[in-house]
């Protein structure tokens, strides 16, 4: 659901379209590492996102009713949620995580799918995210899916039917920012369903670059959540992504080996 509070700065043309609905945020924030729900509820607001992520295995969703949800802070009527696989390394698993979300959540098809391989790095099992993608899909669910920043394979995770592709920019948490601008890019010109880069963002130069390459989005948790000040941070993001976004829509001027002056010699009367 389209959040209340969103900003209203995108032009009626540009918005971010995902499964069929429209946002005016190209800003997606994560909802972990925050020191208590109040923080969560003050970044997520100061980024002016209208999707956040939810881990199901990590976050009280009301699975655990005893205990503080995150749902207090951050209601559904405001927000879309976007629940996803974080920790998940099977098919199995993956598969089990959003069909627990969607009984928790009233029938809530839109997921965040990730399948990861290795403990270390978090890279993406490529092959376990391609099954679970199908098998999500058949059984209805809008599949928003990270991978790998491999061409060949966000063609073939849009082709299964998922409703956006995500890259890594960098190792998830690492804030290296963007390694391969030339496989994003790549990504984005071959794609018909939203690309979004998902993990590696470290600062707001990282989003806006993601922005510029033409990326319909960023999704970021670490980033803002890890910083000194996550609510400041998740402002800065905020900007970022929309400078970003105007600057791509602008189209940059070329880049020259040599200078160019900026204001022409001709007409001088000396």
């Amino acid at each position: 659901m389209q959040s209340v509070t969103a900003q209203q700065t995108a032009p009626a043309e540009d918005r971010l379209v995902i499964a069929g609905r429209e946002y005016q945020s190209r800003l997606l924030v994560g909802t972990g590492k925050y020191k208590d729900l109040d923080e969560t509820r003050r970044a997520v607001e100061a980024s002016g996102a209208e999707i956040i992520t939810v881990a199901v295995r990590r976050t009280n969703i009301g699975q655990n009713a005893n205990e503080p949800s995150l749902l207090d802070v951050l209601p559904p009527d405001r927000y879309t949620l976007l629940p996803n696989t974080a920790g998940c390394y099977t098919v199995k698993d993956a598969v089990r995580t959003c069909q627990l979300a969607r009984e928790l959540l009233d029938g809530h098809t839109l997921v965040k799918l990730e399948v990861l391989g290795d403990e270390k790095t978090l890279f993406p099992d490529v092959t376990a995210t391609l099954e679970a993608a199908e098998i999500l899909v058949k059984d209805g669910f809008e599949v928003m899916v990270y991978t790998s920043d491999d061409p060949i394979i966000a063609k073939r995770l849009e082709e299964i039917g998922c409703v956006a592709v995500m890259p890594l920019a960098a190792p998830i948490g690492s804030g290296l920012g963007i390694r391969n601008p030339y496989n994003i890019r790549e990504i984005i010109e071959n794609a018909k369903v939203p690309v979004l880069v998902d993990a590696g963002v470290g600062t707001a130069s990282d989003a806006a670059i993601a922005m510029e390459l033409g990326c319909d989005g960023v999704l970021m948790n670490t980033a803002i959540a890890a910083a000194k000040n996550p609510v400041l941070m998740a402002s800065a993001m905020k900007k970022a992504v929309e400078a970003g976004r105007e600057a791509y829509r602008a189209g940059r001027m070329p880049r020259r080996r040599y200078a160019n002056a900026s204001s022409p010699l001709d007409g001088l009367f000396f």
